[in-house]
């Protein structure tokens, strides 16, 4: 199997390359080989997607038998579309990596892979789906974007050569967001943890090792597959995830346990300065069930907690990026809060 890797340096894109290889398949990447580590045994090809040459200088290094994009997070649906059409006569089939943010109700309502999904054209620029400063709705401009990607890939390679696959939350080794290492990190610490919500609330994040390890067995597919990615509802639990950061880093601290009205009532940004806690009734209630019968397999997230924890206690650090600096709450603000639930 001969596949190619739009990304590859990191994350997700490093757990796709890395699995491929180990089942022995040829792989190249294309990256701007700006960050990242290039994983040894992959064809390296540098370039930047908006690049009309350099998309068609990539299909030059084709056949593939199928391309995985797990880079296209920030690209615009007539970047993707202009990516795909250079690669389609190259290229047997798609693997798109998608949101569930393209979904209409999330994060408000249970969804479902016939959930209605937002309308974005599969041209559409950057701009498409911005609202205006001081909008006080959800801000969908993501998940248009990501809903109008998903549309050119289908008008690019048609629906009978393409698989979309809409993960959540992701974590594992490698996080470059900081969810899960702001959790782990804030355990070492110690002290009285500021643990949020219910403790029996369902959460759904799943192990980057485990998307990729789908999308990996999406390539030898047949049809259109639409698949949502995500721990099973009902599995994990926020409790059973925090006590799990408690275990592995042998913390002395204390978790307790404030409740979504007092976390509203202060004023926390959700998702956020308290990382996976958000009180919206659909984040996580989505239903992965099209996934499992097709194969996904979705580890316990204990053994993603402590494999993130033993990545990075052997010194390894995440890919630098902005989204890092927004995750966790200050310390004062957290011994605050706390100081009003004694």
């Amino acid at each position: 199997m001969r596949i190619l890797v739009l990304g590859g340096g990191w994350f997700l894109g490093r757990a796709v390359v890395s699995g491929a290889l180990e089942r022995g398949w040829e792989v190249t990447t294309f990256t701007r080989g700006l960050s990242g580590i290039q994983v040894p045994g992959a064809v390296a090809v540098h370039g930047d997607r908006e690049r009309a040459e350099d998309m068609a200088r990539l299909a030059e290094h084709g056949p593939w038998d199928a391309v995985i994009d797990t880079s296209a997070s920030e690209l615009s649906p007539r970047a993707v579309l202009a990516g795909t059409r250079a690669l389609e006569p190259v290229v047997g089939r798609y693997v798109y990596i998608s949101t569930v943010s393209v979904y209409e109700g999330w994060p408000s309502e249970p969804l479902t892979v016939d959930s209605p999904t937002l309308d974005a054209p599969a041209d559409a620029g950057p701009e498409y789906g911005q609202l205006p400063e001081g909008w006080p709705g959800p801000d969908t401009h993501y998940g248009q974007q990501k809903a109008g990607a998903e549309r050119a890939v289908t008008e690019a390679f048609g629906l009978t050569r393409t698989s979309l696959l809409r993960p959540g939350v992701i974590l594992g080794p490698g996080e470059y967001v900081g969810r899960l290492p702001w959790w782990l990190r804030r355990a070492e610490r110690g002290g009285r943890i500021l643990a949020p919500g219910d403790p029996a609330k369902s959460i759904q994040p799943v192990d980057v090792r485990d998307v990729a390890a789908f999308a990996l067995d999406q390539v030898q597919r047949v049809g259109h597959q639409v698949h949502n990615v995500t721990a099973p509802v009902g599995r994990e639990t926020m409790d059973g995830f925090l006590q799990a950061c408690m275990d592995v880093t042998s913390s002395s601290g204390e978790l307790v346990w404030v409740t979504d009205e007092v976390l509203l009532r202060s004023g926390l940004r959700q998702w956020t300065e308290i990382p996976l806690w958000r009180t919206h009734p659909g984040v996580w209630a989505i239903d992965s069930s099209s996934a499992i019968a097709a194969g996904f397999r979705s580890r316990p997230l204990s053994e993603t907690v402590a494999d993130t924890w033993t990545w990075l206690q052997q010194g390894n650090v995440p890919v630098p990026h902005q989204r890092w600096d927004e995750h966790g709450i200050s310390p004062d603000k957290e011994d605050a809060i706390l100081e009003g639930v004694r």
